[in-house]
């Protein structure tokens, strides 16, 4: 079985994708044999009578996959809302088993498989479970994805907070479009959890070069186990 990782964010937009791609192409970069997988993905776009999975796409391409698309997501929908709203909206049920069945197939495949999460922890899945539901049916660690403007560090900690309350391990934190400005708020999200800093990624407004983001990110976490 393939060493996992669930990528998941403080909030919506914080930049899970990105991520989660920049993590796939850095350690494809090391010759590591890397799948991955977006379980549920809402605000799909049509395209003739097939909705387009825009960010599974992307980790696809990041990845060099051979995977086929609908393993990597299973699930997909038109509204861009909570999957349990999307869902119910098109009459249909997300089930958390199924999803775990993919991700077994896809663990089997490859040497790491990188998994992004939809929101955050507390997101609904369908009418009983969450976003942490799903985390700890599939039983690996998670990777959190925070931002360094005003707000973050409630943002974070209570996100870390609901996954220590919930039994699920953090292997750490990863800052996106990091900052100097920021880094206060880093000292104090460190202070405040103990968890280790797996990543600080520069804004990416200045078209800042894949090599200087790659390097941003201490990918010696995904090498161990």
């Amino acid at each position: 079985m393939a060493h996992s990782f669930f990528i998941t964010g403080t909030d919506t937009g914080i930049g899970k994708t990105f991520i989660t791609a920049l993590i796939a192409t850095a350690l494809r970069e090391q010759g590591i044999d890397v799948g991955v997988m977006k379980p549920v993905e809402t605000g799909c776009r049509d395209k003739g009578r097939d909705l387009i999975p825009s960010d599974a796409i992307i980790l696809k391409e990041a990845a060099k996959t051979e995977d086929a698309l609908d393993l990597i997501n299973p699930f997909r929908f038109r509204l861009p809302a909570a999957p349990s709203i999307a869902a119910r909206e098109e009459g249909a049920m997300i089930e958390c088993g199924s999803i775990k069945d993919s991700f077994e197939l896809l663990a089997k495949r490859h040497d790491i498989l990188l998994v992004e999460g939809v929101g955050g922890l507390m997101v609904p899945m369908n009418e009983s479970e969450t976003v942490a539901d799903l985390i700890k049916l599939l039983a690996i660690p998670i990777i959190i994805v925070a931002g360094t403007q005003l707000g973050t560090i409630n943002h974070t900690i209570l996100t870390v907070s609901t996954a220590r309350q919930h039994g699920i391990d953090i292997a750490g934190i990863i800052f996106n479009h990091y900052t100097e400005d920021g880094e206060s708020a880093v000292g104090e999200i460190v202070r405040f959890t103990g968890l280790p800093i797996i990543g600080k990624v520069p804004t990416q407004e200045n078209k800042t070069p894949l090599e200087d983001l790659i390097a941003a990110l201490d990918i010696s976490l995904f090498l161990k186990g």
